[in-house]
Order: C-alpha cells, then structure tokens, then sequence
C-alpha cells in the first residue's frame, strides 16, 4: 500500500506539469478568469477536462489484487487487472469550474474511455468517473465559494475517490476481488487525488489571480492615460493635441512608436521611423487608408504596412480607427518591431483605448457644438432692445429739438452710447463691471429728461470691484425694470440703490428701488423663468436667463417685493472671473 501512495504521488508530478503547462493556453485563462462560460467555453471545456481525465488514466499504474503486481497501463487492460489513476482530477475540476454540463461531458468521456480500456472493474470506474463531475457540479450549485475553498475541494476529491472505491465493491465482479482491491488501492487514491485536486485547483487560482492583476494594471493604465488625455483632447483633433497624446501613450505602452492621423495626414508621430513618417506630411501606409476605408481595426506585420519607404523599421502594426458618430475622423497607430510582440492582452488593450480616445473626441465636439449654441442663444439674449424704448426715446428727441436743442443733442449722444453699448454685449460674454455702469449711466442720462429732478440714483460699489468681469446687461434691465415700473405712478422722491459688494467667494449685485413694488403675478413669472408681456419684463428674463446658463442655477435673480414700498433684486457669481486688461 505505501509503495503504491508513493508511486502516485511521483506519478502525481507529472498531472501537475501538465496542469501548468494547460495553464498557459490562452482558452484555458480565459476561461479560469471568466464568471459565467460561454457554450464555445463549456464546449472546450468539456472536450478539455475529459481528455485530462484519459491522460489521467493512463499517468497511474495496473494493479493485480492477487499477484500484488504493479505495471505501466497499456491499451487494453487485463481481466484480472485495475488502475489505480488520476481520471478523478480533470473531472472533478469540470464540475466545479464548469458546472452540471461540463462536469457531466468529460465524465462521459473519461468514463467511457475507462469502459473501453476494460478489466474487472470497467464499468464501476466508468460509471465514478460520470458520478464525480455530477457530484462536483452539484457542490459548487450549493457551495459556490467551493472554488475559493482549497480545504473543502482536497475533502471532495477525496470523497470522489472514496465513492469510487464504494461503487467497485458494489458492482465489480468476483466481489472478494473488488473487495481485495478496494483494501489495496483506496486509502492510497483517496489521498493522492485529494492532494492531485487542490493542487490543480491551486495553479488554476494562481492563474486567475494573474490575469485579474493583469487586467487591474490594465485598467489603471487606461484610466491614467484618460485622465492624461483628456485635458487635449477636449478641445479636438489638432497637431498640437496629437503630438500631446502620442507622447503620453508612448510613455505609457510598449509599442516602438506611436502615431495620429486625421484622414489624409500624420499629425504626430513619435518613435522609430520618425525621420520619414513626419507630422504633416501625407499619409505613408496603404494599411492607414484601408483602415479608414473598412472602420475597424488591422493588425499587420512589415510586408503588409505597405510603407513607401523601403528601410522603414516598423515590423509590426495595430492600427484602429478614430469615429465619431459612425464617421471615421482619423487613426491611432502602434508600431511594434515584430507581429510577435503584439499579444492579445496588448490587443484588447489598444482596442479599448482607441473607444476611449474616440469617446473623448466625441465628447469633446459634443460639448462645442453645446458651446457654440449656448453662446448664440446669449447673443440672441443680450442683443434683444426694446423697441418702444427706442421710439419713445426718438419721439422725445424729435420734441426736444424746437423746445431745447441742446438738451436734444445731450438726450441722443445718450442714446449712441445706449446702443454702443447694446451692440458691443453681443461680441463678449463678460464685461467689466465698470462698462456696464457706463451702459446704466447712458440709459439714465436718457430717462434723466421724463424725470427731470424726481430721480436720484445712488451707487455704493468699492473700487476694486470696478473690474470685475460680469455678463452684459445684467444690471441694466433691473435699472430699466425699476424706473419704467418702479417710478411709474411715483411724483417725487424716487430712489434708486445699485450695490456690488464682496460675498465670500462670489460678488453680490443688487438693484433697489423704493417705487411700487412688484405685482404678485409678475414676480411669480420672474421667478419661474417665463417671460412677460412688458419689455423690461423680456430684459429681466434674459438677464435671468444669461446668469443661469454661465454660472448655474445659483445665480438665479432672486427678488424681493413689497406694495407701495418698493423692490428688491440680487445676484450672486462668481468673484474669480474677471476681464483680462489688454
């Protein structure tokens, strides 16, 4: 009985090596590091785990329980003769890795197989071998931290084993034979396909925490290289922005050279061969066009680049296109110097970046065309003039000039100023604060003639603040709102209040007047963003409007009211934002 265990467990060494060297087949890590199988996956699996069943077989050794006489297996095996072998290991592992189906084929395969081999104790083997990948699978349905478990996995090899042993009792004949051979062989099967299991089991946990290392440093690389690319990219593919990614996945990756096209030349090119693929040049590989052509990536080796320089260094290439929205913008291209050093992990890899820099692209131009059409609707915002101010405004100047000329010429160089002003808050998004004071102050000069000496405007603004930068009108339609509305039914003592002050890290505006305050109705339009009937009504809500969609809904005008005693309106944005001074 000790000779036969240690003759297993030299025997045992050698299930091992081919354990390992399974291991490095690319299907078999896959399918180590993969949650659920694919039927592909449970087919190989299958076809896998039965044919190290059979090798199983034959790695152990003939026995005959009345000559006590140990021999190499052949192809056909005594009446009188059993194995004493290893088919338990690969079937078991069918089971637990691969579930009912896959447990249950390689059974089948191996069981068969050990049927066919024959001996008094063919058909007990054969039918163990489909009973433990059953059994296996039933386990890990009910168990399935059992593949974490090396203990319980060495236990249920063992128990396998043992039910074998219980079955050639049970059904192989002479029965004092199968008895005999039990005695002999079982305590030794038992413990070396125990410790044969939890040692396959071992390798293939080394093996999945080596590719799920391998795909976490992947990982960590891409989100590097993202968060690298992303400040570039956003603002689109340029020369400028090529030269900055390749540099970065030159540094990041092993390929010898790394390249960006947009569809017609190189914008950037870094690495070998860079003395002939230079940036703006016309594209060099016949490979880049069909890539661009076909929208998908190539792999390719020296003769299939089709380079037009003869000496190019480059071996090897992946080239993958750049799309977004299904149109091929350019490639991203990684140079190797042989087909060799590209490995399907590198592969996967440089797929999945060429998506992220295609996203990046995508988003980029997304957020420009949002830009562009954010700052059209608040040109179109700022550039809206009431027309009755401007009638009224000329109507009275026509008056003016047979009562009082000079005054007429004051009211209309006010009024040149007013729409100076107008015109310019269509080409900025910001101003200085001091500009549009300039812009209230002609509005006012203008206003100054209905009102004569009724009006008295106060403004309480410390100096530093006179160059903060905030959008056009913004103050100006609060002005307007108050002396058009405000002052309206008012016969003397109008005052109005324009305050800028320091708010922590933001600058409050604020408009206040002392006139009739507000209707209920009309605030209520304000404060839900609608627009009113009334022009300074149309002024507040784009100044409204304007301030939420630069600084969010935090700037919102907020107001304050009250009937007969007058109104209140404020702002706060942001104080870091000021106009640079040319």
């Amino acid at each position: 009985m000790f000779e036969l265990l240690l003759l297993m467990l030299e025997r045992l060494g050698l299930i091992v090596m081919l354990a390992f060297i399974a291991t490095r087949l690319r299907f078999f890590r896959k399918m180590a590091s993969s949650i659920e199988l694919t039927i592909k996956q449970k087919t190989t699996a299958i076809f896998f785990f039965g044919v190290f069943g059979i090798i199983g077989t034959y790695s152990g050794v003939t026995f005959q329980p009345e000559s006590l006489a140990l021999d190499r297996i052949t192809f056909a095996i005594p009446d009188d003769a059993a194995i004493a072998n290893f088919r338990v290991i690969g079937v078991m592992l069918a089971g637990l890795f691969g579930g009912m189906k896959v447990g249950l084929g390689a059974g089948l395969i191996a069981g068969i197989h050990r049927m066919m081999l024959g001996g008094f104790t063919a058909v007990a083997c054969g039918v163990a071998s489909i009973l433990a990948g059953v059994l296996a699978a039933y386990y890990r349905k009910k168990n399935p931290q059992v593949i974490y478990q090396p203990f319980h996995i060495m236990i249920l090899g063992g128990l396998a084993e043992a039910m074998q042993m219980g079955l050639i009792a049970l059904l192989a004949t002479p029965t004092t034979r199968a008895i005999e051979l039990v005695q002999l062989i079982g305590i030794p099967m038992i413990i070396a396909n125990g410790i044969g299991c939890v040692l396959f089991f071992l390798i293939i946990q080394s093996v999945s925490k080596e590719e799920q290392k391998a795909g976490a440093l992947q990982a960590q690389k891409s989100l590097r290289i993202a968060e690298q690319t992303l400040s570039y990219l956003k603002h689109g593919l340029s020369d400028r922005s090529a030269y900055n990614v390749c540099a970065i996945l030159f540094k990041e990756l092993n390929a010898c050279a790394v390249a960006i096209t947009d569809r017609n030349l190189i914008l950037s090119h870094i690495g070998i061969g860079a003395d002939h693929h230079k940036a703006n040049m016309v594209i060099q590989t016949q490979l880049t066009s069909e890539v661009i052509k076909q929208k998908r990536m190539i792999i390719a080796s020296d003769d299939e680049i089709h380079c037009k320089e003869p000496h190019c260094p480059l071996g090897a290439a992946v080239i993958a296109p750049l799309i977004i929205r299904d149109n091929v913008v350019g490639t991203l291209k990684f140079y190797y110097h042989s087909k060799k050093d590209i490995t399907s992990l590198e592969t996967e890899m440089l797929s999945g970046l060429t998506k992220l820099l295609s996203s990046q692209l995508e988003l980029a131009e997304a957020d420009r065309a949002y830009q562009l059409a954010k700052d059209a609707e608040v040109n179109a915002l700022q550039a809206q003039i009431s027309p009755h101010f401007l009638f009224n405004t000329l109507n009275t100047v026509i008056s003016l000039i047979r009562l009082d000329p000079t005054k007429a010429r004051t009211m209309l160089h006010a009024l040149s100023q007013f729409l100076r002003h107008n015109v310019s808050a269509t080409t900025v998004s910001l101003h200085s604060l001091k500009e549009e004071l300039q812009h209230i102050q002609a509005y006012l000069s203008i206003e100054e003639v209905r009102f004569e000496d009724r009006l008295s405007v106060t403004y309480n603004i410390e100096d530093e603040l006179q160059a903060v930068a905030i959008p056009p009108l913004t103050l100006q339609p609060l002005v307007e709102n108050a002396v058009k509305h405000g002052f309206r039914n008012k016969r003397f003592n109008c005052e109005l209040m324009i305050h800028v002050f320091h708010h922590g890290e933001q600058v409050g505006l604020r408009v206040r007047d002392n006139g009739e305050g507000f209707d209920k109705t009309m605030l209520n339009l304000q404060e839900h963003g609608q627009k009113t009937d009334s022009s300074t009504g149309i002024g507040i809500y784009n100044s409204n409007k304007r301030l939420q969609m630069m600084f969010g809904e935090s700037a919102s005008l907020q107001f304050s009211t009250e009937k007969g005693k007058g109104t209140t309106v404020e702002c706060y944005i942001p104080k870091s934002i000021r106009k640079e001074r040319g």
